[in-house]
């Protein structure tokens, strides 16, 4: 589905971004998303009120980077092809998302140890908010290219 003219107006829905823009969008928004959510789950397995948990194989506790760096050498793989515009688009998605669970954990790659909470911890807070803001000013500041016409 072609978007729709939006007569020099910022885009209101993702139907309405420029297809080529769109994997950068919900990269965007996965990363978001996801740092949000993962710092609710942890402070929720923190805080043992919820039925989550650490997961672990063999005693050894498995931090969330180490699925954000798959998930990223996954894409990063799925994109050396050829790719529609909504396989684009997922691949922005699922970026983002594995970006999250990196950065997330930047402080303990870092120090090598689990400072997750510690006061150096917030450095990976810091991280995230600085890409965040970053990202969604340089998607809100620049003009996106348009379509040719087909």
């Amino acid at each position: 589905m072609a978007p729709r003219e939006t007569s020099g107006r910022r885009p209101r829905r993702l139907r309405e971004v420029v297809a080529t823009r769109r994997g950068y969008v919900l990269a965007w928004w996965g990363f978001t998303a996801t740092f949000a959510l993962l710092r609710l789950i942890t402070w929720l397995i923190r805080e043992e009120v919820s039925f989550l948990g650490d997961v672990a194989v063999g005693g050894t506790h498995l931090h969330h980077y180490l699925w954000g760096i798959l998930l990223i050498a996954v894409v990063g793989g799925a994109a050396l092809g050829d790719r529609t515009p909504r396989v684009r688009a997922g691949l922005g998605l699922f970026f983002g998302i594995g970006l999250a669970l990196v950065v997330d954990e930047a402080a303990l790659l870092i120090q090598l140890e689990d400072v997750y909470w510690d006061t150096f911890g917030w450095v990976s807070v810091g991280l995230a908010l600085l890409v965040i803001g970053v990202a969604g000013s340089v998607l809100a500041m620049t003009g996106a290219p348009r379509e040719p016409d087909r």
